[in-house]
């Protein structure tokens, strides 16, 4: 008796899961503090953000709205990141904030350079630090058992 895996037919197979195309108009209506950056750098952003969590069939996110806002948050924090100004016309600020005064109003925050892709490089932003803290749940270590097939 042969108990080699067979592939199964193309009717049983689960369809391709489709990946998340970046939409600027929708990105820039959830982040409006984004308007005035331009499509293009956005598109950009996100492309890199696709290095932090895959946008494929392998993701670990497979509800792909879901994993859109994700990438968004991601999208968001890697432009901050890069100094993309805000609506207005002054870039978002980096880092956790180590001072503050109300008079005349003033902050200072600390920027550390840290490792791209650890936790403290995702607590630079508050977009980062949401998306740090929302998948904490697939940053850790998972065991799938072998399937036994017969």
């Amino acid at each position: 008796m042969n108990r080699c895996p067979r592939t199964a037919p193309e009717s049983k197979r689960a369809p391709d899961m489709a990946v998340v195309t970046f939409d600027a108009s929708g990105f820039k209506g959830r982040y409006p503090e984004f308007a005035l950056a331009s499509n293009a750098t956005l598109s950009a952003c996100f492309d890199e953000s696709g290095l932090y969590l895959s946008n494929t069939d392998a993701s670990p996110v497979q509800d792909v709205t879901r994993r859109k806002l994700l990438l968004w948050m991601l999208t968001a924090h890697i432009a901050t990141i890069g100094g993309i100004l805000s609506a207005d016309g002054k870039p978002l600020p980096v880092g956790r904030m180590s001072q503050a005064s109300e008079g005349s109003v003033s902050a200072s925050f600390e920027g550390v350079p840290p490792t791209p892709g650890t936790g403290a490089w995702f607590q630079q932003t508050q977009y980062g630090a949401s998306f740090w803290q929302v998948t904490s749940s697939i940053r850790g270590f998972r065991y799938f058992a072998n399937a036994t097939r017969y």
